[in-house]
């Protein structure tokens, strides 16, 4: 490719390709000199770093001219500056661009015709005229003079952040948190950025401290390693790290010296903000200890978490005591002529236990009747007049717990109605007003959520957690179901084993069971389980869309929308569920005129894709909008610059442009990130693409999500793999052990 250096001036029409992470930009310019157009006289290629650019801006580009063997003719921006647009043609497309909040195309169309080239002089120096132009009032004109005021800073903070390739989005962050103070905050504090802006790393926050000279062993620089290594441990399921392993992760991430980091991580253990570090037993060495460190609000909630069980577990107090005498022969002969069958022996002890003891566990697998369970410790216990709470992590296994029940349930986050900050307004001193608080999908509690929970229980009331511990940990940090159901423990459990013959008649749930015992699936001879063999990744993807997107709802009548889910085991790759919903949004919800759509980063979002939160926002919704809610978008607005999803909860919920690095297209979500949730038809990629990730808790998983259909599409051998493969080692949790122990106060 040959290149010469030069300038182009052209008004950027659209973004075609944009790369969040690296700023990597494919855009289309129409050029403002003649001869620089292409040789149909058309719009012209740009590639590079065009970040914070938006369509409708008049650019000055330095770069080169060169051709792609491929694309033919374009132009590699180095750097760019904007330029206001001069004509009246240009400024009417560049203020209709969606640049300015409250300006669409029809608003921009009345205030060009009616200033004319002064238009833009008249919005930076006099906004307060644009009550002249037709339709717009004194309100609507404060808006827009705000939001001219807004974007000019926060392209100052672009243009300063660009030389170290910080997206747009996370410019808008870090403008919306600091305001004014922006740049001398990125100056002189760049370690802030990582602790206080979602979507900015450490390693983000590193690479814009080395820009502004911060050096390479600059205490602020290792403690804010330090805690990156923790929190990145925290992403991973882990409540602590042996602190050998977090002095050799930081060493390795930094290149420091070992001596150097230990005397930081002193320093941040004698800051009561900084780490707690504690001795504790050896999981693996009985007899020997370590010592673990942790974030505080890790330390905190296992501690308290701890405590509060243990006190709810030896109150003297009791909502439920008209049950510690009850005649249970009598009991159970009603419950089964209310709801027409009878319990078996492990479900009768279940129902006991849940009724007779303050805080107890039901688990076990698919098909073996947690749900008739759950159902009958309510009917029992509202029998006798107790009020029942009930509960679930995701809106999807909510809904599903209140049609099994007959009674109203909520989320966790919506029962205690967690503030913005994430502060519950349900605790210790103001509890919940329940007898009986029933938790389904108890697996995906994380230790901050199960602390809040527990907490808000109130003394004497009974808790029962009901969940399948053989599925995937929760998301969050900990494994909380797991500790409570470890050997020794205070907490009384029941596991549900019998399959029932109903059941035994599905082959989801036949398969299920054999997964879990280490036996390959039946794939033949089903009416509800299938496998499409194919060896190659890359073609398994494009299958998988298929199967997905049109041969389930034409065998089996179901929307591919609203019934077919695609699990993937990892988010890479073209079997992984980034590439899956490119194609599956293609297919589903194509780009049309008449769809609504607004290009972010990498992704279009359109009226009617399916998406998912991928962070929890506790200032977003009634209580918030959690990691893991799914919704469709149901409407768009260029002018006010907002986005509308309805969730799983039959919520409304308003995104800014801005804040649309928070959702992700949901036609295909990771394993992972589909806990809790139920579908007709789940189709999974089982590919050697994803050998790492194979595991059989993994494929437990996904298979468990189906009510009606699965249909694998892979690898036999990838299958095999996932099959034997024993998910690798504990997390590092330590709740298990303080519950055998004294606990610590909440």
């Amino acid at each position: 490719m040959s290149f010469q250096p030069a300038v182009l001036e052209g008004v950027l029409e659209r973004i075609t390709f944009a790369n969040e992470e690296t700023g990597y930009t494919v855009a289309r310019v129409a050029p403002a000199r003649r001869k620089d157009a292409g040789p149909d006289g058309d719009l012209l290629t740009v590639v590079g770093s065009l970040l914070g650019a938006q369509p409708g801006e008049s650019l000055r580009m330095e770069g080169r001219w060169g051709s792609h063997p491929q694309y033919g003719r374009q132009f590699t921006v180095e750097n760019y500056t904007t330029v206001l647009p001069a004509t009246i043609q240009g400024i009417r497309r560049y203020l209709g661009s969606g640049l300015i909040k409250g300006i669409g195309p029809r608003i921009a169309d009345r205030i060009v015709t009616h200033f004319g080239l002064r238009t833009l002089d008249v919005i930076e120096e006099d906004a307060a005229r644009l009550v002249e132009v037709p339709g717009l009032g004194p309100k609507r004109t404060r808006k827009i003079a705000a939001a001219w005021e807004e974007q000019k800073a926060i392209k100052e903070v672009m243009i300063f952040l660009q030389s170290v390739g910080v997206s747009t989005s996370i410019a808008v962050r870090i403008y919306k948190k600091y305001g004014d103070e922006s740049i001398s905050v990125v100056r002189e504090h760049p370690y802030r950025l990582a602790a206080d802006v979602w979507g900015i790393g450490f390693l983000t926050a590193d690479r814009i401290a080395q820009s502004v000279g911060i050096p390479h062993d600059s205490p602020e620089r290792v403690q804010a390693g330090l805690r990156y290594a923790l929190s990145q441990s925290a992403d991973q399921g882990h409540c602590f790290l042996p602190e050998e392993r977090l002095i050799a992760d930081a060493v390795k991430l930094l290149q420091v010296d070992t001596g150097l980091v230990i005397e930081c991580l002193d320093a941040l253990a004698a800051d009561e903000e900084g780490v707690v570090r504690e001795r504790v037993p050896h999981p693996d060495e009985p007899g020997d200890t370590l010592t673990a460190v942790y974030l505080p609000p890790f330390h905190r909630a296992e501690t308290a978490l701890a405590a509060q069980l243990r006190r709810l577990l030896h109150t003297r107090e009791d909502r439920l005591s008209a049950f510690a005498d009850v005649d249970w022969e009598r009991a159970l002969a009603w419950l089964a002529r209310r709801t027409g069958a009878e319990l078996a022996p492990e479900q009768h002890d279940a129902v006991r236990l849940a009724l007779t003891r303050k805080v107890a566990v039901l688990t076990g697998g698919p098909g073996c009747g947690k749900s008739f369970t759950v159902r009958s410790v309510v009917e029992l216990a509202r029998a006798k007049g107790a009020q029942v709470l009930l509960a679930a992590p995701t809106g999807r296994a909510a809904k599903r717990l209140a049609e099994l029940t007959g009674a109203d349930a909520s989320t966790v986050h919506r029962l205690l109605e967690l503030k913005p900050g994430g502060d519950a307004a349900y605790d210790r001193e103001r509890p919940l007003q329940a007898d009986l608080l029933v938790v389904d999908e108890a697996s995906m509690l994380d230790l901050l959520l199960a602390n809040k929970l527990v907490k808000a229980v109130p003394p004497g009331a009974h808790l029962l957690l009901v969940g399948d511990v053989d599925q995937l940990p929760s998301v969050g940090a900990g494994e909380v179901l797991r500790d409570l159901l470890a050997e020794g423990g205070p907490v009384p459990a029941v596991r549900l084993t019998r399959i029932f013959r109903q059941a035994q008649q599905s082959g989801v749930v036949t398969n299920a069971h054999r997964i879990n015992a280490g036996q390959p699936p039946l794939t033949q001879g089903l009416p509800d389980f299938f496998l499409f063999p194919e060896e190659d990744t890359e073609a398994a993807g494009r299958l998988t869309v298929e199967v997905a997107a049109r041969r389930i709802p034409a065998k089996f009548g179901l929307d591919a929308r609203r019934d077919v889910q695609v699990l993937a085991p990892m988010h890479r790759g073209p079997a992984g569920a980034g590439a899956l919903n490119g194609l599956l949004q293609q297919e589903i919800t194509p780009g049309r005129p008449s769809v609504p759509e607004k290009r972010f980063g990498g992704r279009v979002f359109r009226v009617g894709d399916k998406v998912t939160q991928i962070r929890n926002n506790y200032d977003k919704g009634v209580s918030g909008v959690f990691n893991g809610t799914v919704g469709v978008v149901t409407g768009l607005n260029p002018e006010e610059q907002t986005l509308t999803v309805r969730t799983d909860e039959d919520e409304e919920v308003e995104y800014d442009f801005a804040e649309l690095d928070e959702l992700a297209h949901a036609y295909a979500v990771t394993i992972h990130r589909s806990q809790g949730s139920e579908y007709p038809a789940v189709v999974i990629p089982v590919t050697t693409g994803a050998w790492m990730m194979l595991q059989r808790n993994l494929l437990y998983t996904a298979v468990t999500r189906a009510k009606r259909l699965v249909v694998l599409v892979g690898s036999r051998r990838a299958l095999a793999q996932a099959v034997r493969t024993v998910s690798a080692g504990r997390r590092h949790t330590m709740l298990d052990h303080r519950l055998r122990t004294v606990g610590g106060e909440a």
